[in-house]
């Protein structure tokens, strides 16, 4: 990596590598990230004394309820008004592992029905203490695997410290420590088959994968690039990759076999659990969401123009066709960096143009590109500031205001040591950020129009759109010009 600046964070571990004490080096990061999570978790949540139907606190802590006490075959199908399970199978067994063990502190957190928006200090404490568990258990052990082995040629100091930037992420941090959610398990299981596939452990990989679509169906974002990645490499092996392509067909069907198990023996079951993962009434998108289609939706109203099942039609024919580039030049030259730049087009590519986007989805692309940290020093923390600005709406309505600024300021100080942008990408970069302050000052000073309510979070739609639209195109260009050799990093 060129263009190394100096930084309270690489300072710190400079002086940790001088001192030959690089184990309490990588302790001291996971103290501090735990640190920063469990005090953003002091702050409020999605749905914080908001009834009815609270929010997406009250959806995971009501989800442990239903696991706990009702039979397997009525998890999809219980009171699907208040909250119905719609996530895959390992996400209620999570749920039920969680609710479990959280019966034994105090069995009222989770009574059937009668717990409905229970929110004691000590219940909130143990839901933000299992986010956290299951960070440590799975997302952070995968992310300090993949730089260990991606980042083995740079110096110490500077791969801890971009380690620390990318465990410090804000966006993440301020969703599942914040809004809350459990995005961190189905992340961290696609960082762990991102770090076998890394070690030519294509089988275990795999099974990685499963286990992230398993637990959230968004994992398909980046279904297209693993496939092609695994598909393209087993052609060049010819007869040896013939026999790998029946393995990874062999662990695709059985891992996927084993977390669907118990919806098995009933059709009607298997059939309820997929029309519950895949809500195509939902509509386009929900909320304002800062893809294609909400912010043309200011000239053109698709969803007054189209019927639903068209609207389906054109944002996967739009998604598939603009994901194609991506995918083809990664089937043909299957090399791993090349993955990690098809995993950051593709997802990009779903966020802009799939159907049925939330705010939250942003954090699917946020994962490959922050992978990119010591190849891309400027790309990634600009990406990163507007994916975590595109959010603002929903924070600021969970009451995370605070925590928002105060994360973002923090992770731009400590991300001092990155490179600085060239010339001609200085002004653009510069402009974002004022336009960024702009719009955040505006929502602050001035009082919308009654006519135009939404206005500021429409600026940031339109905005935020725009800026992941030029990363789109940025990142697909990075990858295909990539050459096949490594880049040489600092020794």
């Amino acid at each position: 990596m060129s263009g190394v600046h100096t930084s309270p964070s690489l300072r710190w571990f400079q002086f940790l590598d001088g001192q030959g004490l690089r184990s309490l080096g990588v302790f001291a990061i996971l103290v501090f990230a735990f640190y920063l999570r469990w005090t953003v978790g002091l702050n409020p949540y999605s749905g914080y004394s908001t009834p009815p139907l609270y929010g997406d606190y009250e959806a995971q802590r009501h989800w442990m309820e239903i696991t706990l006490h009702l039979p397997i075959s009525q998890w999809y199908r219980y009171d699907l008004q208040y909250w119905g399970l719609d996530y895959p199978p390992l996400t209620a067994y999570v749920s039920w592992i969680c609710g479990y063990v959280g019966q034994y502190f105090n069995p009222e957190w989770f009574l059937l029905d009668s717990s409905r928006g229970y929110e004691s200090v000590e219940s909130k404490l143990y839901m933000r203490a299992t986010v956290i568990f299951f960070e440590y258990l799975i997302y952070i052990p995968a992310m300090v695997f993949f730089y260990k082995h991606w980042a083995k040629n740079t110096n110490w100091s500077t791969k801890n410290a971009a380690l620390l930037l990318v465990l410090l992420q804000p966006a993440l941090i301020l969703i599942d420590n914040g809004h809350f959610q459990y995005n961190s398990i189905m992340l961290g299981l696609t960082a762990w088959a991102v770090v076998c596939f890394l070690c030519d452990l294509d089988v275990i990989g795999s099974v990685m994968f499963c286990l992230a679509l398993s637990f959230k169906q968004m994992a398909l974002y980046y279904a297209l690039p693993i496939f092609a990645y695994l598909l393209g490499k087993c052609i060049k092996r010819r007869t040896e990759g013939f026999f790998l392509l029946i393995k990874l067909g062999i662990t695709v069907v059985l891992t996927l076999g084993v977390c669907l198990a118990p919806f098995l023996t009933s059709t009607s079951d298997l059939l309820q659990v997929a029309h519950r993962v895949f809500p195509v009434a939902r509509g386009l998108y929900e909320d304002k969401v800062a893809n294609v289609w909400c912010a043309i939706s200011i000239f053109v109203k698709l969803r007054s123009l189209f019927n639903l099942e068209k609207l389906v039609q054109i944002s996967a024919l739009t998604t598939l066709l603009c994901s194609a580039p991506s995918f083809v030049n990664l089937l043909l030259n299957p090399t791993k960096k090349r993955l990690i730049y098809s995993l950051c087009v593709v997802s990009l590519s779903f966020f802009l143009f799939s159907f049925q986007v939330h705010e939250k989805t942003i954090l699917l692309p946020i994962l490959p590109v922050s992978m990119l940290i010591l190849e891309e020093p400027v790309a990634v923390p600009w990406f990163i500031n507007v994916a975590t600005f595109s959010m603002f709406p929903l924070l600021k309505r969970d009451g995370l205001m605070i925590p928002y600024f105060i994360m973002l300021c923090l992770w731009n100080w400590l991300g001092n040591f990155l490179e600085r942008p060239k010339k001609y990408t200085l002004v653009l970069n510069l402009l974002s950020y004022v336009t960024m302050v702009a719009i955040h000052a505006l929502e602050f000073l001035v009082v919308p129009p009654a006519k135009y309510p939404d206005i500021f979070t429409m600026l940031n739609v339109i905005f935020s759109c725009g800026m992941f639209t030029l990363f789109f195109v940025y990142f697909n260009y990075r990858q295909l010009t990539t050459s096949t050799k490594s880049k040489k990093k600092t020794q």
